[in-house]
């Protein structure tokens, strides 16, 4: 699934759970005082991030805590840093952050927003250069040397955590600024917005517990924080553990630039236990018994029972986060998690999802008649099973559109599309991407490539792109999106440097990768969360976190411009002739947008319901295994089908707690996204129209976090989004 990153600094990492903006109502400040308010905060500000009396000489001589150096504002070097320095640097700015937070709480002067949140905003600034490194080698470039390091961290990061989350003295700093109504009024509404995220994140992260309670808290997240890691690990070495090996006569039905790419020195082919090799091989290869055991393979990552098995921690992690939640008088996990969402509450989400349920398996039924008839028309005597599903799609895409994915997949080069992306960010943002000189810029794999960002009319840098495309071992499965540095303006403006990462399977030197369609949206999609990074105009740390049902909109709306003319048209080129792709097969495309959308929407959507369930549902005694079975079964699950996720390996729910009870946020931002690709299909212009472009910059990717997300949406289409929207985007019935 397509997901992002985010290293989140200042308050905004305090708070554990990123706040939703106050509705605009909340926020003072009249358009005559913003003009005052603005130049007496700069001043202000100024004299605050001065805070810390700092010297560069305190730095201990560890080039992970080191500032950045070289170009574009300082870089990374992560071609120098060793893994050997990681423990210590770790330690050393877990110390200074904790330092700095002491700084803030002895000032003897009356709490301000000045005096105390805009230090906390600069505080930890050494500890998030190493997490930079951290991120590299956990998502990126991952060891069993790495994994030692991490295991023993991760409980001292969490234990970090919980000392400041849990420091009272902060807090009570902090409840005194959020207090003092007549000075937040004289505040920015970004500032405003802040103190007003720090304040209730803090509380929803047990600020106010007593001393007893307080200490169960913490040692629940430091229990959590080890599960998250395990998990994690565990869904990772049975990605590395489980490979099919073909010999010649087992690749039937295979593309040919498919079996170059999996093809090893020993003359077999290999099909690794991801998805980037999965779901090609079920989609096409015409061996069923093959089919069958990559797909078991695939779909029991972390439910092998054995050592790397998932199912006992899954139990304790919903226990333990049950038993949190109600320690802060919250009825379950869902219900703490969602008060800071634009859903609000479990029923509100539960609500979007039960609506298009139906709509979906009843699509699935359709599919699958479809596909049993065209097996039974070829004789070959089977029932449709899960690892069928691909496989026979496939020949009933070919069959009713006369339209062949892997002919598609010869006009999706890696490279056009990353021309096609840079082509859409100039039209949209007016952005320039330039190559930087080999070797200008520090790289963690050879594999990457680096990009300037400039601004094509005035020419004035804005940041760096990071493109890491491919897969290999030690890198976690997926696509996702993340940044080293992020805009802020608080402390001096600085430029952006983001990444995107991807798992392509890397080509034979000298030949054209090739992609799917749904591999290329993902593309575009991450690309539309570096897009938001770069885009950014915010003043403050805090600003960059999220609404976690609001994120993932402005990624999946980027996806739409893939199948625009002005994309279709220039870039998308047959890989060995140059041709464009021809006017039948474009009308091809379009007319089976819809098409396989009960799959698509089926398997996203139970896995959806089953991280609410997981998280509604009183765990004493759960049984993961029993519970996803049952679940499914009452849910309607069709049996020709998985879960996009299966339990042990759900990793955005129990390797992290970032999107527990969260997933069904991207079916809550695709009915943003839905409603907001038909203003732009009905603007004069089309996708490409200017002023809508302005719109979409001013108040869907400058404003971050910085603005109430319902609010900045109201901004741009004038209402707020119809869910109508979404149910012709994929062809269902529109309930009345």
């Amino acid at each position: 699934m397509r997901m992002k990153t985010l290293l989140v600094t200042g308050v905004a990492a305090l708070a554990l759970a990123a706040c939703e903006a106050p509705k605009s109502s909340d926020v003072s400040g009249t358009t005559e005082n913003v003009k005052e308010i603005v130049f007496d905060a700069k001043k202000k500000t100024r004299d605050a991030v001065e805070f810390f009396p700092f010297d560069k000489a305190e730095l201990p001589d560890n080039l992970l805590l080191a500032e950045w150096e070289g170009p574009f504002g300082g870089v990374p070097a992560f071609d120098k840093v060793q893994l050997s320095d990681l423990k210590p640097a770790l330690e050393w700015g877990m110390a200074r952050q904790l330092s700095e937070i002491d700084q803030i709480t002895s000032n003897p002067e009356e709490p301000t927003f000045y005096n105390t949140i805009v230090p906390l905003e600069k505080a930890g600034e050494d500890l998030g250069r190493v997490y930079s490194y951290w991120g590299i080698w956990s998502s990126n470039n991952s060891s069993p040397e790495f994994r030692k390091i991490q295991g023993e961290m991760v409980p001292a990061l969490s234990e970090f955590s919980s000392k400041i989350s849990q420091n009272e003295k902060l807090f009570k700093r902090i409840e005194a600024v959020y207090n003092n109504k007549p000075a937040l009024k004289k505040l920015t509404p970004e500032a405003q917005r802040i103190v007003k995220l720090s304040y209730e994140g803090l509380v929803r992260s047990g600020a106010k517990l007593d001393a007893d309670k307080k200490k169960r808290y913490a040692a629940i997240n430091k229990r959590l924080a080890e599960l998250h890691t395990t998990f994690g690990n565990n869904v990772l070495n049975d990605e590395q553990g489980y490979v099919t090996y073909l010999t010649e006569d087992q690749i039937g039905g295979l593309p040919e630039a498919f079996t170059k790419s999996i093809k090893g020195e020993d003359g077999r082919y290999a099909i690794k236990n991801t998805r980037s090799s999965m779901d090609p091989f079920l989609t096409y290869s015409t061996e069923r018994d093959l089919r069958k055991t990559v797909w078991e393979n695939y779909y029991n990552r972390g439910d092998n029972g054995d050592e790397f098995d998932n199912n006992a921690i899954i139990a304790e992690i919903l226990k333990l986060r049950d038993e949190r939640v109600k320690l802060l008088g919250f009825k379950n996990y869902a219900e703490w998690r969602l008060g800071d969402r634009m859903a609000k509450t479990p029923e509100n989400a539960m609500a979007l999802m039960e609506a298009v349920w139906p709509a979906a398996i009843g699509r699935v039924k359709e599919e699958v008649a479809d596909m049993q008839a065209l097996a039974d028309s070829e004789g070959a005597n089977i029932t449709i099973e899960p690892w069928d599903y691909r496989y026979y799609m496939e020949k009933v895409r070919k069959d009713r559109y006369d339209l062949n994915s892997d002919e598609v997949k010869e006009y999706l080069q890696l490279d056009k599309l990353t021309d096609a992306m840079f082509m859409v960010a100039g039209e949209l943002f007016n952005y320039d991407f330039v190559p930087v000189a080999e070797g200008s810029v520090p790289v963690f794999h050879e594999d990457v490539n680096v990009w300037e960002v400039k601004d094509k009319t005035s020419g004035d840098h804005i940041g760096l792109w990071y493109l890491d495309p491919f897969a290999r071992d030690g890198k976690r499965s997926g696509a996702w999106a993340t940044y080293y540095r992020s805009y802020t303006t608080y402390d001096g403006a600085t430029n952006v440097l983001s990444s995107n990462n991807s798992n392509f399977i890397k080509g034979t030197p000298g030949e054209p990768v090739l992609v799917s369609w749904d591999d290329a949206e993902t593309f575009f999609h991450e690309f539309g969360h570096a897009l938001h990074f770069l885009a950014a105009d915010v003043e403050y740390p805090s600003s960059h976190g999220g609404v976690r049902d609001y994120t993932e909109f402005q990624s999946q709306l980027l996806e739409r411009w893939l199948s625009t003319d002005r994309v279709i048209n220039n870039y998308l080129v047959h890989y060995k002739t140059g041709e464009p792709m021809p006017a039948e097969l474009v009308e091809k495309i379009k007319k089976a947008a819809t098409f396989n959308q009960g799959f698509a929407t089926t398997e996203y959507l139970a896995s959806a319901l089953m991280d609410m369930k997981y998280h509604t549902t009183d765990p004493a005694g759960i049984d993961p295994d029993s519970f996803e079975r049952e679940t499914l079964a009452g849910l309607g699950m069709p049996s020709e089908l998985p879960m996009r996720h299966r339990s042990p390996h759900f990793g955005h729910v129990f390797s992290g707690e970032g999107y527990a009870t969260a997933y069904y946020g991207y079916m809550w931002a695709d009915v943003l996204t839905s409603d907001a690709a038909e203003a732009f299909a009905e603007s004069p212009g089309g996708f490409y129209d200017k002023e809508m472009a302005q719109k979409l910059r001013d108040h869907l990717f400058a404003p971050r976090n910085a603005v109430d997300p319902a609010d900045a949406y109201r901004a741009f289409r004038g209402r707020d989004a119809e869910m109508s929207a979404l149910m012709r985007d994929r062809g269902f019935p529109v309930p009345k």
